[in-house]
């Protein structure tokens, strides 16, 4: 097999590892065989017998000299702005475009040629690069019994990856899906233990199986991330969001405050931020519920609020990725909709500082970078599938916005700790 010729985008520290691996590597998939990076100082740089060629805008010359096909970007701090400006050049030039993870999934895997992967959407729209004051959220979780609901969902699974690294002394993952459960488990420890006394199979809408977790486990942090989430199948269950996002939210505050749980973060959505439909109705009672309960307990109540997440189960993204999968069409409800994006691994990141930060009774606000065109996200998809789908518009459905907002009329946000995270105070709702 011959192996490819590559430019490796980025001469700093992931470039110049990325490209020790792909020498050393007994397969010789790659062969990087030129450098291009923007730094003036690395103009003549040259590192295990590859060059630096030029800059980033020389890129498609420096592939074209050099005989490669593929382009790999290595610059795991770059911005989603950066990469689709890189990827459109190289697409523009029939070249593959491959990438590095983030910092963050780096910093726990370090980089192999095994880091290098296709373009995911998420790459093109939604990379902020996220620090975290890693002091300050160890010593909040180290050795706590930490409790989290919805633990099978995209957002409560990987909190639950997350939080098992700050050593706590134990964590419940509770969910009311089995499957999820397993699927869980297996990603944690590599064994699907479902036997395991950290595995919860509960719905909370049950008050009295709810206590009885809280009597035996006795949970001091709680991240409550279970709800029901999916806008238009709300619609027509009010009632159902209602027994779930309000009435299940009640019974994990009466009993935290009952147990004197010391920490308890509700995980909301940018929908609560003037509601226009019952998911978010549903979602801002339990933000009042949550600060009202602050008001009271002996514990930190509080809650999260972030916008859309990429690639989550029910998200646009695998929407659109099944509709190309399919043949297309794609469905997008107006050309001008957007929304707020940010990857699970980011946003989970903010949610366990913004609980290390957080008063009593407020939501913390995650900043999202600038809102997505839906249709650019539709576009971009059908760009790097090379299959050519059809777009068609469908309009708004009922309680559908045309643009999200993370702060309702009225709240003023300010981050007087962490530069991304906003601090809003909530209005109490009395049970």
């Amino acid at each position: 097999t011959h192996s490819v010729r590559a430019v490796v985008v980025g001469a700093g520290d992931g470039g110049r590892q990325l490209i020790s691996s792909m020498l050393n590597d007994p397969q010789q998939h790659w062969n990087p065989v030129a450098i291009v990076d923007d730094d003036p100082r690395r103009k003549h740089y040259r590192y295990r017998g590859v060059s630096v060629r030029g800059k980033i805008s020389d890129l498609t010359d420096v592939a074209e000299q050099s005989g490669a096909s593929t382009v790999v970007i290595a610059i795991p701090s770059a911005g989603s702005g950066l990469v689709a400006q890189i990827t459109d050049a190289a697409l523009e030039a029939d070249l593959d475009v491959k990438v590095l993870p983030g910092v963050d999934q780096l910093l726990v895997e370090g980089v192999t040629v095994r880091s290098v992967r296709s373009l995911e959407p998420s790459d093109l729209l939604g990379r902020h690069h996220v620090e975290t004051d890693v002091e300050s959220i160890a010593a909040y979780l180290a050795g706590k019994r930490v409790l989290v609901t919805g633990a099978g969902g995209s957002i409560g699974s990987e909190l639950c990856r997350q939080i098992v690294r700050f050593s706590p002394a134990a964590v419940a993952f509770l969910d009311r899906d089995e499957s999820a459960l397993h699927t869980l488990a297996l990603s944690i420890d590599g064994r699907a233990d479902l036997e395991s006394d950290n595995i919860v199979l509960a719905d909370i809408r049950d008050r009295i199986r709810v206590e009885e977790i809280f009597s035996t486990f006795k949970p001091e942090i709680v991240f409550h991330s279970a709800a029901l989430k999916h806008v238009n199948v709300l619609e027509h269950h009010a009632s159902e969001a209602l027994q779930t996002n309000v009435w299940g939210t009640l019974n994990l505050l009466d009993a935290a405050e009952r147990h004197g749980v010391e920490r308890f973060v509700n995980i909301s959505t940018d929908k609560a931020a003037d509601p226009s439909n019952v998911l978010g109705y549903s979602k801002r009672a339990a933000e009042r519920l949550t600060a009202e309960r602050s008001q009271r307990a002996s514990g930190t109540y509080l809650s999260v609020r972030f916008g859309n997440v990429f690639g989550t189960n029910g998200s646009v993204i695998r929407t659109f990725a099944a509709q190309i999968e399919a043949g297309g069409p794609i469905t997008v409800t107006d050309p001008q909709v957007t929304r707020y994006f940010m990857t699970v691994h980011e946003a989970v990141q903010l949610v366990i500082q913004a609980a290390a930060i957080g008063s009593d009774g407020e939501a913390l606000v995650l900043e999202m970078g600038e809102p997505v065109s839906i249709l650019e996200v539709a576009r971009r998809m059908i760009e790097l599938s090379h299959e050519d789908v059809r777009i068609v518009f469908t309009g708004l459905k009922p309680g559908e916005k045309l643009h999200e907002q993370l702060f309702g009329e009225g709240e003023v946000g300010t981050a007087p700790v962490h530069p991304m995270i906003s601090h809003v105070a909530v209005p109490p709702l009395q049970p």
